[in-house]
């Protein structure tokens, strides 16, 4: 069987990008975008409340108030994104905002601290997912955990491979599934405590000032504020539909909206009513068991649904379930990192080939990346959620903090709107709320990780630096090349010349600069003087990420291809050369220049083919990474069809 048939059953059929229906059937409706970018926020309900009751040791009256500030922070901070999807319709989210309303390296750090956190959304909800499954399971599987979360981050990767919108479908029922049973437990456990509600306000707070007696009511303060810190975790994937407005459905904004709405209210009742069955039902922790586990066991108990085989049963279920929803979350990190790396690579701080689309219109090379990171750092922490948490927390509120900073500078700046005062204040809670949390879990969890955290998102900076000075040197040389052929004078010829079929061809494939088709072009005319009758140019544009994600973005590729093309064909023809041009639009290049030049070789069957390839004085595999090599993959494709081509090197 031929690889690519093998692709296409592991993978599925190619898409034709230049299909306005194909655009419309991949975009997200707000319900489907709730699931693929809501359930990153909704699956931290499993591990962020539990990582804040325990934080507060004997003292879990306080759970009252950690119940109630984690739903209120929740909607702050949802609130606050909804105005990065207003300014930026585009996607992008805490990268664009900080590059955009900050400044390009305060961008950078919140984007290498956004790829960080989707890495992590990896392998915190696999990890969590995991020990959700192995709460009832026997405590002799714990050793075989980490080679199951390396199984299904496999398995992830085929079906985002496959398409984003598929691999949402497929976890669809999952996602309900959690949604109905939490709710249900959520809702029995607190009414089947209603008689103790009554009294819970003024319970706890007698005890919180007979504690405050004790300890002072700093050191309350300060036992509150590090259990709030603690379920950071809680709002992370907040930020994931501003992240990702490129893939809703029109209107982007209103979708945008609807999304966040849906997220925010059921991570607010899920967290909330999590921590508040902790304090109604007194968990305790248990080995090989997470609190939710144990909380969930006693409520279901207590329901009376038949015997203990029965109950077991049940608890299978709701646990089974969450377990899946946070392997959907874990898709998020799937759908939200390569498109932060994409936005990246187009301001040219990482390869640029993480803007590419494969076949089924994914940014492959980034769903590849995030996936093999994940695999990483779950070897390397050995998928201890606890230690991930902590991770995952700095980088989250790192960008969450740049990002609202950014947003107090643009209302500050534009004070003479007049909604300018509500929406600074809410920023600015918004950023203090972040940044206070941010700065406790550095300062608490330092040598448990945060050094970590610190050390990563620093070598992403660094590494990214490197590559966009390569990148600015790269465009500063092919502009002085440029500017050499720019003075190149027109001819006198007013008539276009057509080309004859049988005559001798020489077909030139051209990219984006000038300077490199004339290159090509005058060493043709000055190596082979009157050899050559018809001069023909090929330009392939490739629809990557941006392409295909912007509104409009395809037809300014069209016209600007277009542009390009009757440049060099009113050239040739102003000297009295028969010529004209041959335009491909594709997911890759390589193999959109190849079909054009196999069907140009049928129409004209003395063809030979010439494109410019870009020589660097220190040629090592770092250029040959940032640098794509399509003239060579070409040059191999037409070699194996029997077509002759010729490199030409352009030194820069």
């Amino acid at each position: 069987m031929k690889n690519k048939k093998i692709r296409e059953i592991i993978l599925g059929k190619p898409l034709d990008p230049m299909k306005s229906e194909t655009r419309h059937s991949m975009a997200l409706v707000a319900f489907l975008a709730w699931v693929g970018l809501g359930a990153d926020g909704l699956s931290s309900s499993s591990y962020g409340p539990e990582e804040t009751f325990r934080a507060l040791g004997a003292h879990t009256h306080l759970g009252l108030y950690m119940a109630v500030a984690t739903a209120v922070t929740v909607f702050i901070i949802a609130l606050a994104y909804n105005q990065v999807i207003e300014l930026f319709p585009t996607g992008g989210g805490g990268y664009r905002v900080a590059t955009k309303l900050v400044g390009p390296y305060l961008g950078l750090v919140s984007g290498a601290a956004l790829i960080l956190d989707y890495v992590l959304t990896i392998a915190i909800s696999i990890a969590s997912g995991v020990d959700a499954l192995a709460s009832f399971l026997p405590l002799g599987f714990q050793p075989y955990k980490l080679w199951a979360e390396a199984f299904f981050i496999g398995l992830l990767i085929v079906m985002n491979l496959r398409g984003l919108k598929e691999a949402i479908q497929i976890l669809l029922p999952i996602f309900l599934g959690f949604v109905a049973t939490h709710l249900v437990l959520i809702v029995y456990g607190i009414v089947a405590h209603a008689s103790h509600l009554p009294q819970l306000v003024p319970s706890t707070v007698a005890e919180t000032g007979s504690l405050a007696g004790e300890i002072g009511w700093a050191g309350v303060a300060g036992m509150l504020l590090l259990a709030y810190s603690q379920g950071g975790g809680t709002y992370t994937g907040l930020e994931a539909v501003s992240n990702n407005v490129n893939l809703l459905a029109e209107p982007r904004v209103r979708t945008g909206k609807m999304t966040m709405f849906y997220m925010a209210l059921s991570l607010a009742v899920t967290a909330g009513g999590i921590i508040l069955l902790y304090l109604l039902w007194d968990a305790q922790p248990t080995a090989g068991e997470t609190l939710n586990a144990t909380t969930f066991r006693r409520i279901i108990a207590s329901m009376g649904l038949g015997g203990e085989l029965v109950n077991q049963i049940v608890l299978a279920v709701v646990l089974a379930f969450e377990a899946g929803l946070l392997f959907v979350a874990a898709n998020t990190g799937f759908l939200g990192g390569p498109s932060v790396l994409s936005n990246m690579a187009g301001d040219s701080w990482v390869p640029h080939q993480f803007r590419y689309l494969s076949t089924r219109l994914v940014t492959q090379n980034g769903i590849l990346v995030m996936g093999v990171a994940a695999l990483a750092i779950l070897f390397w922490t050995r998928g201890q959620v606890t230690l991930l948490v902590v991770l995952y927390s700095i980088s989250v509120f790192l960008t969450f903090a740049i990002s609202l900073f950014g947003l107090c500078l643009y209302w500050w700046r534009h004070r003479k709107d007049a909604r300018w005062v509500r929406r600074f204040l809410l920023s600015l809670t918004g950023f203090i709320i972040c940044a206070g949390i941010l700065a406790v879990l550095l300062v608490e969890r330092f040598t448990q990780g945060g050094w970590a955290t610190a050390l990563i998102i620093a070598a992403i900076a660094g590494l990214c630096i490197f590559i966009r000075n390569h990148y600015r040197e790269t465009k500063r040389a092919i502009r002085s090349v440029d500017r050499v052929f720019a003075n190149q004078p027109f001819g006198p010829v007013k008539e276009a010349v057509d080309p004859e079929p049988d005559a001798q061809t020489a077909v030139f494939i051209v990219g984006n600069s000038r300077g490199g088709g004339l290159h090509a072009l005058l060493w043709v005319l000055r190596m082979f003087p009157g050899h050559f009758k018809n001069f023909l140019f090929v330009n392939a544009r490739t629809v990557d990420a941006h392409a295909y994600g912007g509104e409009g973005a395809l037809e300014k590729m069209r016209k600007d291809a277009a542009r390009t093309l009757e440049y060099f064909v009113d050239f040739c023809q102003s000297h009295g050369m028969a010529s004209a041009s041959y335009i491909g639009f594709g997911t890759d290049a390589v193999e959109e220049v190849t079909r054009m030049c196999e069907q140009i070789n049928r129409e004209y069957p003395n063809s030979i083919f010439f494109t410019s390839k870009l020589i660097f004085a220190s040629d090592n595999w770092f250029t040959r990474l940032l640098h794509n090599q399509a003239s060579l993959a070409v040059q191999r494709r037409l070699h194996l069809e029997g077509l002759q081509m010729v490199i030409l090197p352009m030194k820069v």
